[in-house]
């Protein structure tokens, strides 16, 4: 399966890798001969380690008209339909030869079982392993398994460049693998909008459902990427796909390995901003780039580190930082431990920071159920710590409580609560910790009065007891 973007889009270079070891030559053919080169050989070897996902979830295909008592009286339970089997299908890719395998996060969301067939058709159920929403990456692995299985290596992306060959493989439309090939048409798009992390690798090799978890390769037959959107009007491939660049994944392959339940990535400590053309013509900057530091959590690793509201962070490392999402992804894929080197911009002075490389604290979160009968039963909340409000995106500033969790049948559901809302306030009586909410939610009411924080707005609301 894969997840769609809505949205109109406006509208051979053969590459030879060498060692990877080694610097590549990058030149444009310069006989016939050349034209007629195959990507064969690449194919056969690299084929074996992408896979195709089969994810099943039992849902309840409930008539409506049993809610009515006469139908049930002259039909009873021969109206009803009871369970039904939904499946989705999508692709993915061997990454470790104990069976590994990294796919999509919405390929296998919700699954009650999951399978994958190998390239040899031989199929196998698979357990998840590790989920990450931020990244839209899964990690599943191979059940009764005791063999090595192929697998791809990966590619620094970071290395890519526009207009490199690459290959798409994977399962589209479920008509099994499929190779496909083009050329990087873009790198670090931001303004794809289908995971928390935007900084995706654009491709014009055909990409279409199905292909989801699946491979996006170089000529040295190493991952570059993993695919998973597309811009399309029609639902098929237009030649604008998206993929998740290799260092990124390879961030949360090792948490799985690690034997983690999440990925561990460094916390900042500080809320950043994008930089306007009017913001650029204050600070005497050429072109709006970078990411503006708006504030500062007190203690965290950037003020630690020396960092201060107004600064201008221009580059990570030595790569250059355009906005405040491509930092958030070079700093997202440093490996935790020792420090990331950042240059800023300060009163029109270039100022080195070293920013320690640690993970957000989240102590004193206490996440609960609300049971008691009221509009937030059903849904979980939890207390802001630096670890959750890093989790949710919430801006550092805020305290309290916060909603980490809605099952979709709840009454918080059904009332309309989100994930992210704040509760501020319920009956007029402050709600600071998860235990003052479930207290006043364990009162009877008649109309229960709510303060929460969405989006950065206040919304007060009445509801009928």
């Amino acid at each position: 399966m894969l997840r769609f973007i809505r949205a109109a889009a406006s509208a051979a270079l053969v590459v030879l890798f060498f060692n990877p070891a080694l610097a590549q030559e990058r030149r444009v053919p310069s006989s016939p001969a050349e034209l007629r080169l195959s990507y064969a050989p690449i194919v056969q070897r690299v084929q074996p380690a992408v896979v195709n996902v089969y994810a099943a979830k039992i849902v309840q295909n409930n008539n409506p008209l049993l809610n009515d008592p006469i139908f049930r009286q002259f039909f009873g339970s021969q109206g009803q339909q009871g369970e039904q089997m939904q499946r989705s299908l999508g692709s993915g890719v061997i990454v470790d030869a104990s069976g590994l395998v990294v796919t999509n996060v919405h390929v296998i969301e919700g699954a009650d079982q999951v399978k994958v067939s190998l390239a040899d058709k031989r199929e196998f159920e698979a357990e998840i392993i590790l989920k990450d929403s931020h990244s839209d990456l899964a990690v599943l692995r191979l059940k009764d398994s005791n063999e090595r299985f192929p697998t791809l290596d990966f590619a620094n992306s970071d290395e890519l460049m526009v207009g490199d060959v690459v290959l798409a493989i994977g399962n589209p439309f479920g008509v099994g693998q499929t190779v496909t090939h083009g050329i990087i048409s873009a790198l670090a798009r931001t303004q794809v909008g289908v995971t928390d992390y935007q900084f995706f690798i654009q491709t014009d090799a055909p990409i279409n459902p199905g292909n989801s978890g699946g491979a996006l390769i170089d000529m040295s037959g190493r991952l570059v990427g993993i695919n998973t959107a597309i811009y399309s009007r029609s639902g098929g491939s237009q030649g604008i796909g998206f993929a998740i660049p290799a260092n990124m994944v390879r961030v949360v392959v090792a948490s799985a390995k690690s034997g983690g339940k999440a990925v561990r990535r460094p916390w900042l400590g500080a809320r950043l901003q994008a930089v306007t053309p009017e913001i650029a013509e204050t600070l005497g900057l050429r072109s709006p780039t970078g990411a503006l530091v708006a504030s500062v959590v007190p203690g965290g690793p950037a003020a630690r580190a020396g960092l201060k509201a107004s600064d201008l962070i221009s580059s990570i490392d030595g790569q250059g930082v355009d906005d405040p999402n491509a930092f958030d992804y070079r700093f997202a894929t440093r490996p935790l431990g020792g420090s990331a080197q950042v240059d800023v911009i300060r009163a029109g002075r270039q100022v080195k920071l070293a920013v320690p490389l640690e993970t957000a604290p989240d102590t004193g979160r206490n996440e609960i159920v609300l049971k008691s009968r009221s509009p937030f039963q059903g849904a979980t909340v939890a207390n802001i710590s630096p670890a959750v409000a890093e989790e949710l995106h919430l801006d550092s500033d805020f305290e309290g409580v916060v909603v980490t969790a809605i099952p979709d049948d709840s009454t918080a559901a059904n009332v309309g609560f989100q994930k992210g809302d704040i509760i501020v306030a319920v009956n007029n009586q402050k709600v600071g910790k998860t235990a003052d909410l479930e207290k006043v939610t364990g009162q009877a009411a008649r109309y229960w009065r709510i303060t929460l924080v969405r989006g950065g707005q206040q919304i007060n609301v009445t509801l009928g007891g």
